[in-house]
């Protein structure tokens, strides 16, 4: 099902697309642009037709999202001062939100993900791009930049990993902190099978009380901390890809990543890349702080910000200053 145009995007698609009037009109004329464009549409990318979302103007910052099996939505509004000074790009990766899905779920790799990005880029002519990617949008952009770093001007990995096994200890951490009664209950579930169980609409995803349990009582101090969304729901968190998801994540829960997610250890690859890199990651993030300083001390030149107060949506915790950081890094003196 289609889901609904952000309220906020059908704003922005009005404002770019009415006649200027009154002190925007005159802002206009004077050179300050108060009207930021909003374009949409899809690139057939390999053979797969990818949506994409891009608005504002200046040099492209390309974004991707996490998941794997969400859809650029979360980012929203969030990241919208950032159109200020850069041309966004969003896409809903293959498989996920609005772009096309597969019959074999064994097309769903990071590698064919890469071309998708590369595919994207080639056909809206943006030449080079800066990349931000989120969450296991971050794993995308390293696996981007080891094969089209010719292409990029910046890197920015937020909230992300380089190691799976590394990944998968954080896990083991996490669930090792809960209350034992939480733990247990999360275990019992895994042991049993999260698939194939309940009612026919079911049976391809997890149950609820897993949901509630694993992404609502387990992660959610690790996804909030300074301004925890009042609106956030683990159960209709579970509106994703679930046959992506599957795939690269796994089959065994929340907490062990063994799709083929697992090929991704990239510890040995990150000292070749040499553009300008920023790691960011929230004090109490779900991908710890531990895995953003490994990889700042392995890209030479690379900066490294740790928000305080911030879990995994460190933009939901920290929006000023997650701006400010993006935007001192990529328009270093423009205010």
């Amino acid at each position: 099902m289609m889901k609904p145009i952000p309220m906020c995007i059908m704003a922005l698609a009005m404002m770019a697309f009415s006649s200027p009037i009154g002190d925007a009109a005159t802002s206009l004329k004077t050179g300050q642009a108060a009207v930021y464009p909003l374009d949409e549409g899809f690139v057939d990318a390999n053979g797969v037709l990818i949506y994409f979302e891009s608005m504002g103007r200046g040099a492209p910052l390309f974004i991707v999202h996490g998941g794997p099996g969400a859809t650029h939505d979360y980012f929203l509004p969030y990241l919208l001062p950032l159109m200020r000074h850069n041309r966004l790009v969003f896409i809903d990766e293959r498989g996920s939100g609005r772009s096309e899905k597969l019959d074999d779920p064994a097309g769903y790799t990071v590698e064919n993900m890469v071309e998708d990005v590369e595919a994207v880029r080639q056909e809206l002519h943006l030449g080079k791009i800066s990349l931000l990617g989120h969450s296991y949008g971050g794993v995308l952009a390293q696996a981007y930049a080891f094969k089209y770093q010719q292409n990029l001007s910046h890197i920015i990995l937020c909230s992300t990993f380089h190691s799976t096994q590394k990944m998968n200890e954080v896990f083991n951490q996490i669930k090792t902190k809960m209350a034992p009664e939480l733990r247990k209950k999360i275990d019992d579930m895994e042991q049993a099978g999260l698939y194939g169980r309940g009612k026919d609409y079911e049976k391809n995803r997890y149950s609820n009380d897993y949901m509630t349990a694993a992404w609502g009582d387990g992660y959610f101090p690790y996804l909030y901390q300074n301004r925890p969304d009042p609106n956030y729901d683990p159960i209709s968190s579970g509106g994703m890809a679930w046959d992506l998801y599957r795939e690269m994540w796994g089959s065994s829960g929340e907490y062990l990543i063994d799709g083929n997610l697992k090929s991704v250890e990239y510890a040995e690859r990150l000292s070749t890349i040499h553009v300008p890199t920023l790691i960011t990651v929230g004090d109490h993030d779900e991908c710890a702080p531990s895995l953003s300083e490994e990889m700042h001390q392995k890209i030479a030149g690379s900066k490294l910000t740790v928000f305080p107060k911030s879990g995994h949506m460190t933009f939901v915790d920290q929006p000023a200053l997650f701006i400010r950081t993006i935007d001192e890094f990529l328009n270093p003196g423009v205010k």
